[in-house]
């Protein structure tokens, strides 16, 4: 029998090494090292058509991959046109948001089309996945259900299947046989991982793996099993509203960053076509540190609303929160506004939030929130048909941001007739028809913006904004 050695894998970066040390040497993450038993394992060997060869680039021939719908235009979109036969799909998210609802209904419209599906149920039975197949009224003659944790199992079930799509539900939950450790450890995840690749280059087989995150909402496992697969989209939302988002982290045959809006009901999550209007069919008009943002997901425009409230402090420390919004971002804002406009916020408490459940990262929604922060400072509504756009830097002055065509457009299908955005902004729409459907204001400084939406009000004196805090 061969000698089993112990080894200590790092949880972050999946890097080996023999000894244990407080940090890891190649992410340089404090307290990551776990120990296994690295035991000898028989990996899955995939026969190759032809002896690979070193080619030149230019031998190369061009590659169509084709493409298979999902019957979901927003699943397809995020994917970036379809599923691509062969590819590696890590799907991630919260325990409950909807991961198994979601690739329950997929591989439905996908044996609907003729595709043999094999989802392994690991964490249910097969009768509680039928159960939860009848609750969403799913019925299909290829779509196969397997309950099923051993790998070895599952490949024997593979073989004699030879489906076209497979997906295994969770990469937690599976395990090989051969190797000592508990399922769901790095050495087991970083495996299964692995065979799953093989599985999907090797015999041409769409596979989707459903992962679960960690507290800090990052995919549990080491970050290799990021790098092996093709694409990995992540599945958030707020439970409260039932609004479900899927977005691609990564993805090597189309583009990142682009999300997908759904709505959990109780036939399953159905698509949402207009998210603008599902995000601002809440909103109430001449309320005070509202303000509506355009911003850009992926190749999508999105009008979303950023919420602010400043109130007085009753002690020394005041509080600072953020929903959907940088915390670092939100500070940098609160030292504008004091440094440029004078307003004492280190007396008071700001609370900003994004409704809704969304989250903004692009630095294009700066000015809205920075504007949001002054409305509620200044208790002076923001005009209801206007939109905010543009990025602030720490002198007070207002950048320029990328697709302004696009977010002026989505402005326009819902009813805006006012925009303000950086002045050289406006100056590329010169030569548009932009300027005879919406009102452009363009601005230079965060004080030009201050003084166009908000003003003094009419019963105080102008150098005096809001009179209750200074």
């Amino acid at each position: 029998m061969a000698k089993t050695r112990s080894i200590w894998s790092c949880n972050s970066c999946g890097h080996t090494q023999p000894k244990w040390s407080g940090q890891c040497s190649a992410c340089q993450e404090w307290n990551t090292y776990a120990e296994e038993i690295q035991a000898p394992t028989k990996r899955f060997d995939t026969t190759l058509s032809s002896p690979s060869r070193p080619m030149l680039l230019s031998e190369i021939e061009d590659v169509h991959y084709p493409r298979v719908s999902t019957s979901m235009e927003e699943f397809d979109r995020v994917l970036g046109g379809g599923l691509v036969p062969g590819c590696l799909i890590l799907v991630g998210g919260d325990p409950g948001i909807g991961k198994s609802t979601l690739m329950l209904q997929v591989s439905h419209n996908l044996s609907k089309q003729g595709k043999t599906v094999l989802y392994v149920c690991g964490e249910e039975s097969a009768e509680q996945t039928s159960l939860r197949a009848r609750r969403l009224r799913l019925q299909s003659s290829s779509l196969f259900i397997l309950s099923e944790t051993l790998f070895s199992s599952i490949r024997a079930h593979i073989e004699k299947l030879k489906p076209d799509v497979l997906i295994i539900d969770s990469v937690q939950i599976v395990y090989k046989g051969e190797l000592s450790s508990a399922p769901g450890t790095v050495s087991q995840v970083r495996e299964i991982a692995t065979e799953c690749m093989h599985i999907a280059k090797g015999l041409n087989i769409s596979t989707f793996l459903i992962g679960h995150v960690t507290k800090t909402g990052d995919l549990a496992g080491p970050k290799v099993l990021e790098h092996l697969v093709d694409t990995v989209l992540d599945f958030e939302g707020d439970r409260q509203h039932g609004y479900r988002m899927l977005r691609a982290v990564k993805n090597r045959f189309g583009p990142t960053d682009e999300i997908a809006l759904f709505q959990m009901q109780a036939e399953g999550l159905t698509e949402v076509a207009h998210p603008s209007a599902l995000f601002l069919q809440e909103r109430k008009k001449e309320v005070t540190g509202s303000v509506i943002i355009p911003t850009v997901e992926g190749s999508r425009p999105l009008l979303i609303e950023v919420q602010a409230l400043v109130a007085s402090s009753a002690f020394s420390t005041c509080t600072r929160r953020s929903t959907g919004i940088d915390s670092n971002r939100l500070a940098l804002l609160l030292a504008v506004l004091e440094k440029r406009m004078g307003y004492p916020l280190h007396h008071c408490d700001v609370f900003v939030s994004v409704a809704g459940g969304f989250k903004i990262s692009e630095p294009a929604a700066d000015l809205g929130v920075l504007l949001a922060i002054a409305s509620s400072f200044c208790n002076w509504p923001i005009d209801p048909d206007m939109v905010i756009l543009g990025e602030v830097g720490l002198g007070g002055e207002v950048r320029s941001v990328p697709r302004i065509e696009g977010r002026l457009k989505e402005s326009l299908h819902m009813g805006f007739t006012k925009c303000v955005l950086p002045r050289r902004s406006k100056e590329g729409l010169e030569h548009t028809d932009f300027k005879k459907n919406i009102s452009l204001i363009g601005v230079d400084k965060v004080e030009e913006v201050i003084d166009t939406c908000i003003g003094a009000p009419p019963e105080q004196p102008t150098g005096n904004r809001c009179p209750s805090l200074l």
